[in-house]
């Protein structure tokens, strides 16, 4: 297996590396281009797809150094070597010889991997203007190649902006007992929280001063807040112009025209119907919660966004008879891990081996090699802990998008979970199921590397789809039998007790509608930030919290600077509901009394993950279930 050196090596490697990749894509295509209508199609398509499969790849090692080196000189060689990636793939697609090559390959006596992957490549082109004039394409050049610039910047400035609260040492009051061993007063009785996801969550959750938890919420809100206001603004601008270019009257419809809801409209009333759908059941979970802050504050007559989660986990425990502290004790970080890769063992037949020996860009990150049956399947590689600059949310990250015979597939999660030290990593039941659905990603990623053409890999199938794998994965954290093999108590060993964990469900289902209700807020703001020319943000994000949210927000809303998502997922964040119903129907495949068993996942992994991107999405759903994916099992589900 090949080494990856450029991932702990120095800046100048890092260039030289790029530019090596940026040449070998170019003689590629070069080689593809002049052998068309000569070669034989399948040997046209495998030319075509190496020259990508060089770029895809030094983007990828690019993409991951930004996010997650602890140096900020090699970080900004990833970020200027990024770009200089995506333009030269930018040139590639909007070559009209490229074109006419790839259009000139006889699809009729080929597959169906290697005639989805023409047909997409050729649409995807013409999406970004290949059959325009030269005019229009130098414009779309400089305009794509200006929205990576600005969109890195916009990522940048979030990670760089964590967040400080200073207060007195009785804010602590309700916090674990570890949590506040980790958070000592200083010599004038001051406690400092930071906005890191391990100080944040607890806080919120459990932090009884009400004052306190504000003042954290509202720091968390305003990261990215000035730096990113000009940055937002010329992305969105920006954006609107080159879809205007391009034929599109908006963002938002030119994003989502190769996704599988197919249009900014589609998108728009699957927004509405979805929060229509929980918006019962949103006011039901609102009245509870407002009872609850009047026990504490009798003449509360409004919940605030600082409330949900500390009144949540009160009215879990009361209610419910579930404390979220009482189980945090059995998700101890390294026994998560091991229980997660144990039951990824189990399902799948696989085995994780450590290998320490491998070179990492940070002393937290560990190497492990996928096997299964003694072959080498794929390398995955888990930076878990949060550190100034690096990438502040939870994502897997691609570094070798595997190729049957050819390249081995590797990956990276990057998440910021509880750093274990003298004293246990207590993980939140949440943590949890984002190491699992996370590690969904990886090993979509990881199962389709053993595909025949690396463009038809997972990671490049609609994106609109891609969450689904991820969300189907933390199905296995709710399963009673799954949780017993590795939520033991750190203490004493016994595992978790099946009375809790019917509780502990219970719960989880407390609160559902509000969540979709807060979900579909995050989506309807990335979709109408996109939706036209000359946005406000602060009015886009005021007017969509009033549509979605059943209390009242903010005056002065900061959120979308800190909104990662708009990078990556620009005006599609619907995805994550639109994945949801479609896990949730996969879902129904499997046996609910027993999750684990491998034969049912054997099939999943055969029809579902291992094709990647080798066939249109509904059409590898369409293969599992024997039907078109509904909404049926995600009303039941949402009714329940």
């Amino acid at each position: 297996m090949a080494e990856t050196p450029v991932l702990t090596g120095t800046p100048d490697q890092l260039r030289a590396a790029t530019a090596e990749a940026i040449e070998t894509a170019r003689a590629g295509m070069a080689a593809f281009v002049a052998g068309a209508g000569t070669l034989a199609p399948l040997d046209a398509v495998d030319r075509y797809d190496e020259a990508r499969a060089a770029l895809d790849n030094a983007q990828h090692l690019a993409m991951l150094i930004r996010q997650a080196h602890p140096d900020p000189e090699l970080r900004a060689a990833a970020e200027d070597t990024e770009q200089l990636i995506v333009r030269a793939g930018t040139e590639f697609s909007l070559d009209p010889a490229v074109y006419a090559a790839l259009a000139a390959i006889d699809l009729s006596s080929v597959d169906g991997p290697a005639r989805h992957l023409v047909t997409r490549a050729l649409r995807d082109m013409r999406l970004l203007g290949v059959d325009r004039d030269e005019e229009t394409r130098e414009r779309v050049r400089a305009l794509h190649d200006r929205l990576v610039g600005l969109g890195q910047a916009f990522g940048r400035n979030i990670a760089a902006d964590t967040r400080l609260l200073v207060t007195g040492e009785g804010a602590l009051a309700g916090l674990p007992a570890d949590y506040v061993a980790a958070h000592p007063p200083d010599a004038d009785g001051q406690v400092t929280i930071s906005t890191n996801y391990p100080d944040l969550v607890p806080f919120l959750t459990y932090s009884t001063d009400a004052d306190a938890r504000e003042r954290l919420w509202r720091l968390n809100r305003r990261r990215g807040h000035p730096a990113n206001v000009p940055v937002l603004a010329d992305l969105l601008a920006g954006r609107h112009e080159l879809a205007n270019l391009l034929g599109f009257h908006t963002w938002a419809d030119y994003i989502t025209a190769n996704k599988m809801i197919g249009s900014e409209a589609a998108a728009a009333g699957f927004i509405a119907e979805v929060s229509a759908m929980a918006a019962d059941r949103a006011a039901r979970d609102v009245e509870v919660l407002l009872a609850r802050k009047r026990v504490d504050e009798p003449d509360a007559t409004e919940l605030r966004p600082w409330d949900l989660g500390h009144l949540t986990d009160r009215v879990r425990s009361e209610q419910f008879a579930f404390d979220s502290q009482s189980v945090r004790p059995y998700f101890e970080y390294e026994r998560v891990k091991a229980g997660l890769m144990a039951v990824a063992s189990r399902l799948f037949g696989i085995e994780f081996r450590p290998r320490p020996d491998v070179p990492v860009w940070h002393p937290d990150v560990e190497t492990y090699d996928v096997y299964e049956d003694d072959a080498l399947l794929g390398r995955i590689r888990l930076d878990m802990f949060p550190r100034p600059d690096k990438f502040s949310h939870a994502a897997m990250y691609r570094i070798v998008t595997g190729k049957r015979g050819v390249r081995t597939p590797e990956c990276a999660l990057l998440c910021n979970f509880p750093r274990p030290t003298a004293e246990p990593a207590l993980m939140q039941p949440s943590d949890v199921v984002t190491f699992f659905h996370e590690f969904g990603h990886l090993l979509h990623h990881v199962f389709c590397g053993q595909v025949r053409w690396s463009v038809n890999s997972g990671m490049t199938i609609e994106r609109d789809f891609i969450e689904a794998p991820s969300q189907l994965l933390e199905e296995w954290v709710r399963d009673p039998a799954t949780l017993a093999t590795f939520a033991t108590h750190q203490d004493t060993g016994a595992p978790i007790d099946a009375g809790t964990v019917a509780r502990m469900l219970a719960a989880e289902e407390f609160g559902k509608g509000l969540d979709v209700r807060q979900q579909m807020f995050y989506a309807a703001l990335s979709l109408e930030l996109h939706r036209g020319a000359d946005v406000d943000p602060v009015a886009v994000e005021r007017a969509t919290a009033a549509e979605h949210l059943p209390y009242r927000y903010v005056d002065d809303p900061r959120m979308h600077l800190s909104f990662g998502h708009l990078d990556g997922y620009s005006a599609f964040v619907y995805t994550y509901m639109w994945s949801l119903v479609i896990a949730k129907d996969l879902l129904t495949a499997f046996d609910a009394d027993d999750l684990l068993d491998p034969a049912r996942a054997a099939r999943y992994r055969e029809a579902v993950l291992a094709p990647g991107a080798s066939a249109p999405a509904a059409d590898l759903v369409r293969d599992f279930l024997g039907r078109d994916f509904t909404f049926d099992a995600y009303r039941r589900w949402l009714d329940a």
